[in-house]
Protein backbone atom coordinates (compact mmCIF):
# COMPACT_ATOMS: atom_id res chain seq x y z
CA UNK A 1 0.00 0.00 0.00
CA UNK A 2 1.36 3.52 -0.83
CA UNK A 3 0.94 6.00 2.34
CA UNK A 4 -1.66 8.47 1.99
CA UNK A 5 -0.67 12.13 2.57
CA UNK A 6 -2.77 15.59 2.52
CA UNK A 7 -0.20 18.43 1.20
CA UNK A 8 -0.87 22.13 1.77
CA UNK A 9 0.65 24.38 -1.08
CA UNK A 10 -0.33 27.68 -2.07
CA UNK A 11 -2.38 26.76 -5.06
CA UNK A 12 -5.08 24.66 -2.81
CA UNK A 13 -4.68 21.03 -0.82
CA UNK A 14 -3.49 17.99 -2.96
CA UNK A 15 -3.99 14.51 -2.13
CA UNK A 16 -0.71 12.58 -2.67
CA UNK A 17 0.54 8.87 -1.75
CA UNK A 18 4.12 8.14 -1.54
CA UNK A 19 6.17 5.20 -2.09
CA UNK A 20 9.86 3.63 -2.56
CA UNK A 21 13.32 5.02 -1.19
CA UNK A 22 15.91 7.56 -3.38
CA UNK A 23 15.38 10.45 -5.38
CA UNK A 24 11.72 12.33 -5.35
CA UNK A 25 10.06 10.94 -8.54
CA UNK A 26 6.15 12.83 -9.55
CA UNK A 27 4.04 10.79 -11.13
CA UNK A 28 0.72 11.80 -12.16
CA UNK A 29 -2.11 11.72 -15.26
CA UNK A 30 -4.49 13.99 -16.60
CA UNK A 31 -7.61 12.71 -15.02
CA UNK A 32 -7.14 9.50 -13.24
CA UNK A 33 -7.73 8.97 -9.94
CA UNK A 34 -5.49 7.53 -7.26
CA UNK A 35 -5.55 6.04 -4.10
CA UNK A 36 -3.40 4.09 -1.55
CA UNK A 37 -3.55 0.97 -4.12
CA UNK A 38 -1.36 2.73 -6.39
CA UNK A 39 -0.78 3.05 -9.85
CA UNK A 40 0.76 0.00 -12.08
CA UNK A 41 2.69 2.73 -13.68
CA UNK A 42 4.00 4.33 -11.32
CA UNK A 43 4.80 0.83 -9.47
CA UNK A 44 7.50 0.76 -11.81
CA UNK A 45 9.64 3.53 -10.31
CA UNK A 46 9.36 2.38 -6.84
CA UNK A 47 13.03 0.62 -6.79
CA UNK A 48 15.16 3.59 -8.15
CA UNK A 49 13.17 6.63 -6.31
CA UNK A 50 10.50 8.14 -4.28
CA UNK A 51 7.50 8.24 -5.99
CA UNK A 52 4.95 10.86 -5.44
CA UNK A 53 1.78 9.61 -6.91
CA UNK A 54 -0.73 13.22 -7.41
CA UNK A 55 -4.17 13.51 -7.37
CA UNK A 56 -4.90 16.85 -9.67
CA UNK A 57 -7.63 19.13 -9.06
CA UNK A 58 -10.84 17.46 -8.75
CA UNK A 59 -9.40 14.38 -8.37
CA UNK A 60 -9.57 12.28 -5.25
CA UNK A 61 -9.57 14.26 -2.25
CA UNK A 62 -7.57 17.19 -3.67
CA UNK A 63 -8.85 20.60 -3.79
CA UNK A 64 -12.08 21.25 -6.29
CA UNK A 65 -11.42 23.66 -8.81
CA UNK A 66 -13.78 26.50 -8.58
CA UNK A 67 -14.17 26.87 -12.46
CA UNK A 68 -13.23 24.85 -15.24
CA UNK A 69 -9.87 26.84 -16.66
CA UNK A 70 -8.13 26.00 -13.33
CA UNK A 71 -7.88 22.07 -14.96
CA UNK A 72 -6.50 23.23 -18.25
CA UNK A 73 -3.11 21.65 -18.75
CA UNK A 74 -1.28 24.81 -18.00
CA UNK A 75 -3.04 25.52 -14.85
CA UNK A 76 -1.85 22.25 -13.85
CA UNK A 77 1.92 22.38 -14.75
CA UNK A 78 1.57 25.33 -12.01
CA UNK A 79 -0.35 23.01 -9.64
CA UNK A 80 2.46 20.72 -9.78
CA UNK A 81 5.17 23.37 -9.13
CA UNK A 82 3.54 24.54 -6.19
CA UNK A 83 3.53 20.99 -4.94
CA UNK A 84 7.13 20.65 -5.75
CA UNK A 85 7.63 24.04 -3.97
CA UNK A 86 5.51 22.84 -0.54
CA UNK A 87 7.64 19.81 -0.86
CA UNK A 88 10.66 21.64 -0.27
CA UNK A 89 12.17 20.12 -2.88
CA UNK A 90 15.08 22.45 -5.24
CA UNK A 91 14.17 19.93 -8.44
CA UNK A 92 12.79 16.46 -8.66
CA UNK A 93 12.25 13.54 -11.67
CA UNK A 94 9.36 13.20 -13.42
CA UNK A 95 7.71 10.37 -15.35
CA UNK A 96 4.30 10.36 -17.43
CA UNK A 97 1.94 8.07 -19.27
CA UNK A 98 -0.32 9.09 -22.24
CA UNK A 99 -1.70 12.26 -21.08
CA UNK A 100 0.54 12.18 -18.29
CA UNK A 101 3.76 12.54 -20.61
CA UNK A 102 1.31 15.27 -22.20
CA UNK A 103 2.11 17.06 -19.06
CA UNK A 104 5.79 16.24 -18.33
CA UNK A 105 6.34 17.75 -21.68
CA UNK A 106 4.76 21.20 -21.00
CA UNK A 107 6.18 20.72 -17.37
CA UNK A 108 9.79 20.55 -18.61
CA UNK A 109 9.38 23.13 -20.90
CA UNK A 110 7.74 25.66 -18.39
CA UNK A 111 10.23 25.09 -15.50
CA UNK A 112 13.36 23.43 -17.22
CA UNK A 113 15.11 23.65 -14.00
CA UNK A 114 12.61 21.88 -12.03
CA UNK A 115 13.13 18.71 -13.61
CA UNK A 116 16.17 16.63 -13.14
CA UNK A 117 14.88 13.67 -15.74
CA UNK A 118 11.65 13.27 -18.47
CA UNK A 119 10.74 9.59 -18.84
CA UNK A 120 8.00 10.06 -21.64
CA UNK A 121 5.45 6.85 -22.11
CA UNK A 122 3.41 6.01 -25.04
CA UNK A 123 2.53 10.32 -24.97
CA UNK A 124 2.50 12.92 -27.57
CA UNK A 125 3.40 16.78 -28.29
CA UNK A 126 0.35 17.39 -29.82
CA UNK A 127 -3.43 16.30 -31.10
CA UNK A 128 -2.79 12.85 -31.37
CA UNK A 129 -6.28 11.92 -33.08
CA UNK A 130 -5.34 13.07 -36.31
CA UNK A 131 -4.23 9.89 -37.56
CA UNK A 132 -6.80 6.65 -38.35
CA UNK A 133 -4.23 4.52 -37.04
CA UNK A 134 -5.46 6.23 -33.17
CA UNK A 135 -8.46 4.59 -31.88
CA UNK A 136 -10.03 7.83 -31.19
CA UNK A 137 -10.19 8.57 -34.74
CA UNK A 138 -13.41 8.57 -36.34
CA UNK A 139 -12.10 5.94 -39.05
CA UNK A 140 -10.63 3.58 -36.36
CA UNK A 141 -12.41 0.73 -36.35
CA UNK A 142 -12.98 0.39 -32.70
CA UNK A 143 -13.51 3.96 -32.10
CA UNK A 144 -17.40 3.80 -31.60
CA UNK A 145 -16.51 1.34 -29.10
CA UNK A 146 -13.71 2.91 -27.07
CA UNK A 147 -16.33 6.25 -27.33
CA UNK A 148 -19.11 4.25 -25.81
CA UNK A 149 -17.32 2.52 -23.10
CA UNK A 150 -15.67 6.04 -22.26
CA UNK A 151 -19.33 7.56 -21.59
CA UNK A 152 -20.53 4.61 -20.02
CA UNK A 153 -17.75 5.03 -17.35
CA UNK A 154 -18.70 8.77 -16.57
CA UNK A 155 -22.31 7.54 -15.34
CA UNK A 156 -22.02 8.37 -11.64
CA UNK A 157 -24.27 5.31 -10.58
CA UNK A 158 -22.41 2.64 -11.75
CA UNK A 159 -22.06 -0.31 -9.51
CA UNK A 160 -18.52 -1.43 -8.82
CA UNK A 161 -18.53 -4.21 -10.86
CA UNK A 162 -20.10 -2.74 -13.87
CA UNK A 163 -17.55 -0.04 -13.69
CA UNK A 164 -14.83 -2.88 -13.59
CA UNK A 165 -15.99 -4.78 -16.54
CA UNK A 166 -16.52 -1.75 -18.53
CA UNK A 167 -12.73 -0.43 -17.34
CA UNK A 168 -11.31 -4.04 -18.19
CA UNK A 169 -13.11 -3.67 -21.66
CA UNK A 170 -11.21 -0.67 -22.51
CA UNK A 171 -7.85 -1.58 -21.26
CA UNK A 172 -8.48 -4.77 -23.43
CA UNK A 173 -8.81 -2.49 -26.71
CA UNK A 174 -5.42 -0.90 -25.75
CA UNK A 175 -3.13 -4.43 -25.51
CA UNK A 176 -1.55 -6.16 -28.23
CA UNK A 177 -2.74 -9.54 -26.62
CA UNK A 178 -5.86 -8.94 -24.90
CA UNK A 179 -6.00 -12.48 -23.87
CA UNK A 180 -3.12 -11.74 -21.26
CA UNK A 181 -5.09 -9.10 -19.34
CA UNK A 182 -5.71 -11.10 -16.09
CA UNK A 183 -2.02 -11.97 -16.56
CA UNK A 184 -0.78 -8.01 -16.69
CA UNK A 185 -3.22 -6.52 -14.51
CA UNK A 186 -3.10 -9.31 -11.83
CA UNK A 187 -2.15 -6.91 -8.47
CA UNK A 188 -5.02 -5.22 -6.52
CA UNK A 189 -4.08 -1.90 -7.75
CA UNK A 190 -7.23 0.59 -8.17
CA UNK A 191 -8.13 3.80 -9.74
CA UNK A 192 -11.20 5.52 -11.54
CA UNK A 193 -11.48 8.56 -13.64
CA UNK A 194 -11.59 11.58 -12.64
CA UNK A 195 -14.88 12.68 -15.06
CA UNK A 196 -15.04 16.78 -14.54
CA UNK A 197 -11.04 16.59 -15.63
CA UNK A 198 -11.97 14.14 -18.80
CA UNK A 199 -14.46 16.49 -19.94
CA UNK A 200 -11.87 19.55 -19.72
CA UNK A 201 -9.08 17.49 -21.42
CA UNK A 202 -11.37 16.19 -24.25
CA UNK A 203 -12.01 20.22 -25.07
CA UNK A 204 -8.42 20.79 -24.61
CA UNK A 205 -6.20 18.22 -26.13
CA UNK A 206 -7.37 19.50 -29.85
CA UNK A 207 -5.75 22.62 -29.38
CA UNK A 208 -2.03 20.97 -27.31
CA UNK A 209 0.67 21.68 -29.46
CA UNK A 210 4.12 22.12 -28.28
CA UNK A 211 5.88 21.10 -31.34
CA UNK A 212 7.96 24.27 -31.87
CA UNK A 213 8.88 24.33 -28.15
CA UNK A 214 10.54 20.63 -28.16
CA UNK A 215 13.45 22.21 -28.96
CA UNK A 216 13.58 24.25 -25.40
CA UNK A 217 14.00 20.71 -23.30
CA UNK A 218 16.98 20.60 -22.29
CA UNK A 219 16.13 17.89 -19.49
CA UNK A 220 17.68 14.24 -19.88
CA UNK A 221 14.29 12.59 -21.55
CA UNK A 222 14.04 8.72 -22.23
CA UNK A 223 10.66 8.31 -24.73
CA UNK A 224 9.11 4.83 -24.48
CA UNK A 225 6.47 3.79 -27.03
CA UNK A 226 5.08 0.45 -28.14
CA UNK A 227 5.07 -0.73 -31.68
CA UNK A 228 1.19 -0.81 -32.03
CA UNK A 229 -0.17 1.92 -29.72
CA UNK A 230 -2.96 2.94 -30.61
CA UNK A 231 -4.16 5.71 -28.32
CA UNK A 232 -0.53 7.38 -29.13
CA UNK A 233 0.91 5.78 -32.27
CA UNK A 234 4.42 5.69 -32.44
CA UNK A 235 4.75 7.95 -34.92
CA UNK A 236 4.13 10.68 -32.17
CA UNK A 237 7.09 9.15 -30.40
CA UNK A 238 9.28 9.73 -33.17
CA UNK A 239 8.49 13.28 -33.29
CA UNK A 240 9.37 14.23 -29.74
CA UNK A 241 12.82 12.43 -30.32
CA UNK A 242 13.23 14.40 -33.03
CA UNK A 243 12.20 17.42 -31.20
CA UNK A 244 14.00 17.01 -28.00
CA UNK A 245 17.78 17.35 -28.22
CA UNK A 246 19.76 14.80 -27.26
CA UNK A 247 16.69 12.28 -26.40
CA UNK A 248 16.59 8.64 -26.25
CA UNK A 249 13.84 6.87 -28.02
CA UNK A 250 13.14 3.07 -27.23
CA UNK A 251 10.02 0.86 -29.30
CA UNK A 252 8.75 -1.89 -27.71
CA UNK A 253 8.33 -4.37 -30.60
CA UNK A 254 5.82 -6.49 -28.62
CA UNK A 255 3.23 -3.78 -26.85
CA UNK A 256 0.68 -1.73 -27.48
CA UNK A 257 -0.13 1.34 -24.92
CA UNK A 258 1.05 -0.77 -21.68
CA UNK A 259 4.94 -1.48 -22.44
CA UNK A 260 5.29 -1.19 -18.64
CA UNK A 261 3.34 -4.36 -18.35
CA UNK A 262 3.81 -6.08 -22.09
CA UNK A 263 7.29 -6.01 -21.56
CA UNK A 264 7.62 -5.28 -18.27
CA UNK A 265 10.90 -6.99 -17.89
CA UNK A 266 12.44 -4.84 -20.70
CA UNK A 267 11.24 -2.28 -19.44
CA UNK A 268 12.36 -2.19 -16.00
CA UNK A 269 15.99 -3.14 -17.13
CA UNK A 270 15.50 -0.04 -19.32
CA UNK A 271 14.69 2.54 -17.05
CA UNK A 272 17.55 1.42 -14.46
CA UNK A 273 20.01 1.72 -17.04
CA UNK A 274 18.91 5.14 -17.80
CA UNK A 275 18.75 6.51 -13.87
CA UNK A 276 22.14 4.81 -13.27
CA UNK A 277 23.65 6.66 -16.54
CA UNK A 278 21.88 9.40 -15.67
CA UNK A 279 23.04 9.26 -11.82
CA UNK A 280 26.91 8.64 -13.13
CA UNK A 281 26.80 11.62 -15.35
CA UNK A 282 25.19 13.82 -12.39
CA UNK A 283 28.27 12.82 -9.84
CA UNK A 284 31.22 13.97 -12.56
CA UNK A 285 30.16 17.25 -12.03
Amino acid sequence: MWKRHLLHTKRGIFEIFTKGIGEPLCVTHHYSQFNETGDYFAESFTSTHQVFLINLKDAGHSAKATMESELSMHETIEDLEAIKEALQLSSWHFTGHSTGGMLGLLYAISYPNSLQSLVIVGAAASDYTKIPDCIYHPDHPQFQYMQDLIEELKFPHLTQEDRRKLSIERTKLSLHQPDRYETYFSKPIYKTMAVSRMNAFAKEYPQFDVRDDLSLIKTKTLIICGNHDIQCPMKYSIEMHKGIRGSLFIPFEHSNHYPFLEESHRFSSIIQTFYTVLQHESSRY
